[in-house]
Formats: C-alpha cells, structure tokens, sequence
C-alpha cells in the first residue's frame, strides 16, 4: 500500500525502498497526515483480519459444522442488513461534516453529530422489531436451530447501525483509531474472549450461545465508542442550538446507500442462498472457504481506502495525467499483490482450512473456483471508488444492480446442484461481468485505462509528466 502526493510510483525494489523512505520522512503536513491516517487503517484492518479469522477458527472447532453454519448464516444477515439500515449516513458523514464546518453552520453541525445517531437508532429499532414479527410469521417454515438466533440477530442490528454512524462521524473528524478499533478490533476480541468463557466453563457452545456472545460484544462495543465519542466532541465542537436537516441528510445518503447496497447483496448472496438449499454443515464449509480468501479482498479494501479522496483531489484540480498516474499506480498495487496473495492462499489451502477442523478440508477445490472471481475483479483495482468520486455513483451502483440479478440466479440455478462449488462458480462469474462493466464504463465515461498493462504504461506518462513539472519548478 503506497499513498501518493505527487509523484506515482515507480517500478524496482529499489525505487520502492527510496519511495517508502520519502514518505516516512519528509513531505508537507498534509501529506505526513494522510501517511498517518493510511498506516492507521492499514494496521487495524491487518489486525482485524487476522482476529476474525483466529475467531472464525475456534468458532468452527468449538461449535462443529452444523451450529457453525446456522451462526454464519444469521450472522451473516447481521452483517448485510446492519450495514444498509443506516441509510448510507456512515459513509455521508464524511462529506456532510466537512460541509458544516466550513461554511461555519455550527447550528447544522452539532444537529447532525447527535441527529444522525438518534435517526439511524430509531428506525434500525422499529427495523428490527418488524423483522422479528417476520421470523415469528415464518416460524413454522424456519428450521428451529435458526429461529432463536435469528431473534437475537435482530437484537443486535441498532448497536451495530449506531457503531457504523459513530464510525463516519469518527473518521470525520480524523479520529480513525476511534473510528474503526471498536468495530474491528475490540468486537472481535470480544467475541473471542465470551465464546472462549463459555467453552471453558463447560457451556454447550452452540449457535445460540455464539449469537449471545456476539450480540453482546456488539453492544459493548458501541456503548464504549459512544462514550468516548462524545467525550472527544465536547471537547472539539462547542455547545449551542442544534437545527436538523434530515431531507438534506438523506439527500446525500441515499445515492451513496444505493451503491453499498448492491455491493453488500453481491457480497453476501451466496452464502444466504446456499442454506436455502444445502444443509448447515456445508454452508459451514463454504463460509471457511470464502473467509479464507477474503484475505485476498483485503488488499483491495486496503487500496480503496487509501485512494478515493485522491481521486476527488486530482479531478478537482483538473490534472488528468496526473489522475490517470494515480488510476494506474492503484490498480498495479491492488492487482499484482491480490495475485501472489491468492497464490500463496491456494497452495497453503488445505493446512488453512484444516485449522477450522479436519473436516473443512473437503471445501479445497472450492478455493480454486471462487478465488478466479476475486483475481478478475483486483485487475481493474478500486475503480468503483474512482466512479463515485467523480460523480459516477449512479452508473456504479448499476452496474452492481445487474451483477447482483446475475448472481442470484446463477446461484439459484446451480447451488441446489452443485453446492458449494455451484455458490462459488456463481460469484465468480458475476465478479467478472461486473469488472468487465466498470471496465467498459471507465473507458467510456472518464477516458482512463484500467488495467494492469495498461496501467504500467500510463504510469510511465504519469511519471515523466510529473518529472517535467518538477524540472520547470525548479
């Protein structure tokens, strides 16, 4: 992961090294905090991932594959409910506050800070209460090891909206340690700590009790969060009237809700279709499998992070070469690492999935299937975060529509068959038509090449451009 201030990236050990060197020690103040903002992420999302995937281990060996797959599938519905019933505000916080606080609306400012919180609180609650009169409805057609999860499901979904809106708020105001370590770090941690007291003590550890330990790590979570939050923004944002515009809140919110919406349905249709039709044990299998290589998706969210506020800037200024450099620099950075990264997965895949339990090896072959959606889609980099920066979310967020339609019918069509091998064949095939649609709409809208060989060479113009620019300054 490299953040650029001016100059792309050259290519060599050597050139990397130099580069690497610059960045930590010198620059403008502005660069030095984005270099510290980027590490940050980096490194609690490093972290993250290596606590949810030592969670996710003992989970499988505690629980076995049938209460293991009933947790991953109501957790995974957690996950992509609790992510899009914040109306988008999470992500809109990060364009909203910087807003207020320039044209000095402190009135507005300080009514979205405590307004955002209480709106996605209170309709994530009334949410949640009308989805558990649904499973009450459905009881007699969901399998009674799901029902009581699916219940405790529900009473998890508020805290986890109010811990991603605190998150946009966090990030906001640069505050990514507090942004991000509850969720990622802290809940994780959580988790493991519960579960591994009610294992130790002797308690049946099953999907219930799992679900119980989750919740609970949710709501401690956030509670915690909050309060340091609020405590962090007395001290920043001086007290006074507060004015409300939730019009003009979801105004913003919701176009960019429309994108993660269907990105968070593409992301997740497999694993919901599967235990539709195929017994808990093997959607507990499948999910080992996709967890594993979700290491892979890491280097691609690590790149997106780093780089959507860069996009803005150089678009902003209207240097095109240098944005093209950026483009190509992002895309090398995200493919040619997801490639050794998948790589090295594949070949250490079946001691990985050994860990979850000697009987998770059986989903090995699976690997190779699903891993080929995950190499397309690096190949392009972060191009979706490129589109909603310069104002192309619409198009985007069609194009995750169509890949979505085509994702759930391929895994309608060919789960109840194949399985776990059909969910995986599915995805990948969907990740590689909606890369060829970005692809295609990238050309097409902005003009920039976005892809690896291509991407080599328009880093090389980017570089003598830059190196001309630096010749006549001098």
């Amino acid at each position: 992961m490299a953040v650029m201030d001016a100059q792309p990236a050259t290519t060599g050990p050597a050139a990397l090294m130099a580069r690497l060197r610059a960045k930590l020690t010198g620059g403008s103040s502005e660069a030095s905090l984005t270099r510290r903002l980027a590490g940050t992420i980096f490194i609690i999302r490093v972290i993250s991932a290596g606590l949810a995937y030592v969670s996710q281990v003992l989970l499988a060996r505690w629980m076995g594959t049938s209460d293991y797959g009933v947790y991953v599938y109501v957790w995974t519905w957690v996950l992509l409910l609790g992510s899009m019933m914040d109306f988008g505000i999470s992500a809109s916080a990060q364009k909203i506050i910087p807003e207020y606080r320039t044209s000095g609306e402190q009135a507005l400012l300080r009514g979205f800070l405590s307004g955002s919180r209480w709106l996605t609180f209170a309709v994530s609650a009334l949410v949640s209460l009308a989805l558990a009169g649904i499973v009450r409805l459905l009881s007699p057609w969901i399998d009674p090891a799901e029902e009581l999860p699916l219940y405790i499901g529900c009473m998890t979904l508020p805290a986890f909206v109010v811990a991603n809106t605190q998150d946009g708020i966090a990030r906001s105001h640069d505050w990514m340690q507090l942004g991000l370590m509850p969720q990622f770090i802290i809940r994780q941690a959580l988790i493991i700590c519960l579960t591994a007291a009610a294992f130790l003590l002797g308690y049946h550890l099953g999907a219930v009790a799992a679900m119980v330990a989750s919740a609970g790590a949710v709501w401690i979570a956030m509670t915690g969060q909050m309060l340091v939050l609020n405590r962090k923004l007395a001290g920043h944002i001086e007290p006074g009237p507060k004015a409300y515009d939730v019009k003009g809140w979801l105004a913003v919110s919701l176009p960019i809700l429309l994108v993660e919406s269907f990105y968070l349905l593409l992301s997740y249709t497999d694993v919901l279709v599967l235990q539709q039709f195929r017994p808990s044990d093997e959607v507990g299998v499948y999910f080992a499998v996709v967890k594993t290589l979700a290491l892979v998706s890491f280097i691609h969210y690590a790149m997106s992070a780093t780089t959507a506020h860069r996009f803005a800037e150089y678009n902003a200024l209207g240097d095109k070469a240098r944005l093209s450099a950026y483009v190509a620099h992002a895309i090398n950075w995200t493919f040619w690492p997801s490639l050794a990264a998948t790589i090295v997965l594949l070949a250490l895949g079946k001691p990985l999935l050994w860990l979850f339990g000697p009987q998770f090896v059986i989903g090995y072959d699976i690997m190779f299937v699903a891993a080929i959606g995950l190499v397309v889609r690096s190949a392009i980099g972060p191009v979706e975060r490129l589109l909603n920066m310069l104002g192309q979310q619409k198009i985007c967020a069609l194009a995750y529509a169509l890949a979505f339609v085509m994702n759930l019918v391929l895994c309608i069509a060919l789960v109840p068959r194949y399985g776990g091998h059909g969910a995986a064949a599915a995805t990948s095939i969907s990740l590689s038509f909606e890369t060829v649609l970005l692809f295609w709409i990238v050309r097409q809208r902005l003009g920039l090449a976005v892809a690896p060989s291509a991407a080599l060479k328009c880093d090389d113009r980017g570089i003598r451009h830059q190196q001309r620019v630096e010749h006549l300054a001098a």
